[in-house]
This record gives structure tokens, C-alpha cells and sequence, in this order.
């Protein structure tokens, strides 16, 4: 039967192995590896949710936090440092920062987003020429970010926006497990937040 110490050893050893495997996806993520992103965020999101939804009370919201928490790992693990703290301390921190940043702005009212087709189109109902040349370069912009996204996010996408699909819903069209159609749309949903940044910060 295993000591009390030898236990103690084993679970050391286990958060060392598993703090190297981190750090390794989070050096691979600010290379630009979306696959160590993926991998990164099916380890981590539900201890990152757990704390946001503690802080935050509600799950419509947390979720929106989340997808903001890994926007920011995609585009700050470049700065990541292991002589900080280890790779899980660094995200619960970005974590526990969002989360009480939404907190204090005060919009915890629970909002449906907007789908892509509404945000594109968001300046053309009785529109200038002027505004109709604006939201022509809109729906040229998301067509742009949609077809950048690797096929198998951009289909689960416009599944989800285009066909009002529900996650198990596209999971049974697509014959995938919920889960990796969760993880997918995440991904997808973090890559299109960024690169729809200019059109969401003017609309």
C-alpha cells in the first residue's frame, strides 16, 4: 500500500508533467496553433467557467466571458511566463480579471447575440448611399472572416446562425460528439470575435 509521501510525490510529479504540457500548448498557441488552442481550451474551460460563473452569478453571461477569456489566451500567450506562475494561475487570472471587469461595467443583462447575417446587415434598412456602401463592405468582411475559418468551424458556424441549428442538433446532422461540436463553435466564434473587431467596435 502507497505512503502518504509516496502520494504526495506522485501528485507533484503529476502537476509538473502537467504543467509542462500547458506551457508547451500555450508556446504553440502563440505561434498561431489553433489546434493547441482547442486542446488547451477542452483541459481548462470548466475550471475557467467555474470561477467566472461564481463571480458572475449568471451562465448566459459566464459563457460570453469565456469566449472573451480565450480571445485574450489566443492573443496574449506570446506573453505568457513561466517564472510567473504556472500555465493554469496565468489563465484563472485572465479569467477572474474579465469576469470582474463585466461585473463592474454593469451589463449583466443577459443579451441574445446578434447573428453574423444581422451584424453585416446592421446599417442597410433605409440606408444613404453612403451607409449602403458601408454595409456592402460589412458583408464583405464577414463572407472574408467566415471562409478564413478551417471548413470544419465555418460549416458548424453557419449551421448554428444560418440554419438556427441547436449544438446537438448540428451534432446529430454532422454524426460528432456535442462536445467537439461545442468546441468547435468556440473556436470559431473567438477567431471570427477578432477578426470582426472593426465592424462590432463601429457598429
Amino acid at each position: 500500500m502507497s505512503s502518504p509521501t509516496d502520494m504526495t510525490e506522485f501528485a507533484t510529479q503529476t502537476d509538473v508533467a502537467r504543467n509542462q504540457d500547458w506551457v508547451t500548448r500555450i508556446e504553440q498557441i502563440a505561434a498561431g496553433d489553433q489546434t493547441a488552442l482547442a486542446q488547451f481550451y477542452d483541459l481548462t474551460n470548466r475550471l475557467a467557467f467555474g470561477l467566472i460563473l461564481r463571480i458572475l452569478g449568471d451562465r448566459s453571461t459566464a459563457e460570453e466571458v469565456l469566449l472573451d477569456v480565450y480571445t485574450q489566451v489566443w492573443r496574449q500567450a506570446g506573453n505568457y511566463s513561466r517564472e510567473r506562475g504556472t500555465p493554469l494561475a496565468w489563465l484563472m487570472t485572465i479569467a477572474r480579471t474579465r469576469a470582474l471587469d463585466r461585473l463592474r461595467s454593469g451589463r449583466q443583462e443577459s443579451k441574445r447575440k446578434e447573428s453574423l447575417e444581422v451584424v453585416a446587415d446592421a446599417h442597410s434598412f433605409e440606408a444613404s448611399p453612403e451607409e449602403t456602401t458601408v454595409g456592402n463592405e460589412h458583408q464583405r468582411l464577414v463572407r472574408r472572416a467566415l471562409a478564413s475559418l478551417p471548413a470544419e468551424q465555418r460549416q458548424i458556424i453557419e449551421l448554428a446562425y444560418f440554419s438556427g441549428l441547436s449544438h446537438s442538433e448540428i451534432a446529430a446532422h454532422l454524426g460528432q460528439p456535442l462536445g467537439t461540436v461545442k468546441t468547435r463553435m468556440r473556436l470559431g466564434m473567438i477567431k471570427l470575435k477578432e477578426l470582426l473587431a472593426p465592424i462590432m467596435a463601429g457598429h
